[in-house]
């Protein structure tokens, strides 16, 4: 049967090693989540990278932020526009909420991420909601696609990302921007190393 190698496989020499394997190929979430073309918003794309370039961005693996229970790579660096920011729990949107049964029998929706006090209304476990976010939220902001609530405040991104990212300066080079042909062009072998006459936006 096909099968493709993930994690951690946003290298020739990783799809080299998978094709030897039997694989039908590999795949890359990282690089292409940075290239011009991706759908994270070119302000937060271009900060993060800017940093990483200078060895300032880091990615730690969260147990604990998706209301979903699933682990959550999360990048950090010295623009994130999250950091600090102490926001109002709401569920607004409730894509992950998860369904249960309600006393009469009937059909109820909760997240770990909604305020306390309604999950554990809902049966919840106080202990569910320590550390969670509102994933759903977040990863609107972070496409470019941020609620404005009531009071003006505007819900900050959450970006995700693999452990390539620490390691993206090494892919770039001398290049600040990059596109998906970029980095099919790497991962194909087509260039040793990227291109001095690369173009740079911004």
């Amino acid at each position: 049967m096909p099968f493709w190698i993930a994690g951690g496989a946003g290298h020739p020499a990783r799809l080299t090693a998978a094709r030897a394997a039997g694989a039908s190929g590999v795949q890359v979430g990282t690089l292409f989540a940075y290239c011009e073309e991706s759908g994270l918003a070119p302000a937060l794309k271009h900060s993060i990278l800017d940093h990483a370039r200078r060895g300032e961005v880091t990615v730690r693996t969260e147990p604990r932020v998706s209301p979903t229970g699933y682990p959550f790579k999360v990048a950090t660096w010295p623009e994130d526009p999250s950091a600090g920011v102490n926001r109002t729990r709401v569920c607004d949107l409730g894509y992950l909420r998860t369904p249960y049964v309600t006393p009469d029998g009937q059909v109820g929706y909760r997240c770990s991420g909604e305020p306390e006090a309604e999950y554990v209304r809902k049966g919840g476990e106080l202990s569910e909601t320590i550390g969670r976010r509102c994933i759903c939220n977040a990863l609107l902001a972070a496409i470019g696609q941020p609620q404005t609530r009531a009071d003006g405040s505007v819900e900050q991104p959450i970006v995700t990302s693999g452990d390539d990212l620490t390691r993206i300066a090494e892919f770039l080079g001398d290049r600040e921007r990059y596109t998906a042909a970029d980095v099919v062009d790497y991962l194909l072998g087509k260039v040793a190393s990227p291109p001095r006459s690369a173009v740079a936006i911004g």
